[in-house]
């Protein structure tokens, strides 16, 4: 399975999925974000999460996104500017979709090829941007501000392929694929895993097994 695949299986797993209480943005994906539980309130507005599921999904997914942020306009902004062949006018599976002030991961185009379908965070009949539930949406393409193609690189290419059947060990941080860095680099700060920082000596299937360790007790806690 492509990364592309697994970051749109990941976001289905999770239609139907709510903050509680109602219009608290108390959910999953913005305690992960914010490393602890946060709460809005009754008329709060300070922590929308549509973003934020984003986020999580292709962090599940093995291909988190390399700007974390919970703001749609920022994450546009940063692909802009450093990877803008990344921002596409026409969507693939996979993609970011990002309208003005919301977001979500297309899925696949309508039986209207004018229209999309789209699994947001924070979304809802009625309230399109803020309505507390992950969804499949069936929107206009016109709709999208744009089209981030993030997981793109992340799938599944010749030389990474040969890499893992060459039996590839990975030595520094630095060596380390973009998707393991972060959460490598974690791992190796907490001394869990032992060696200099020129000296790890990680191959690709010991690095996803930590990884996949790692999130098993931080969904514990």
């Amino acid at each position: 399975m492509t990364k592309i695949e697994e970051v749109i299986r990941t976001a289905q797993r999770e239609i139907g999925v709510c903050e509680r209480p109602k219009s608290s943005n108390n959910v999953k994906y913005n305690t992960w974000y914010y490393r602890q539980e946060v709460w809005d309130g009754k008329n709060g507005g300070k922590y929308p999460w549509c973003m934020a599921f984003v986020q999580w999904v292709f962090n599940e997914a093995g291909c988190p996104l390399p700007y974390k942020t919970a703001s749609c306009s920022a994450l546009l902004d940063w692909y802009r500017k450093n990877k803008p062949a990344s921002v596409q006018k026409t969507p693939a599976p996979g993609d970011i979709v990002i309208y003005r002030g919301h977001t979500g991961i297309f899925e696949k185009t309508g039986p209207d090829p004018a229209y999309m379908y789209v699994i947001e965070g924070n979304t809802a009949v009625g309230n399109d941007d803020n309505g507390g539930c992950v969804m499949r949406r069936y929107r206009k393409l016109s709709s999208a501000e744009a089209f981030i193609r993030a997981a793109e690189e992340e799938a599944a290419s010749p030389a990474s392929s040969s890499a893992a059947e060459s039996g590839k060990r990975y030595q520094s941080l630095s060596e380390l694929p973009s998707w393991a860095r972060d959460e490598i680099g974690e791992i190796a700060a907490s001394g869990a895993i032992k060696g200099r920082s020129g000296d790890l000596d990680l191959s690709e299937d010991m690095i996803r097994t930590l990884i996949i360790a790692k999130r098993m007790i931080e969904k514990r806690r």
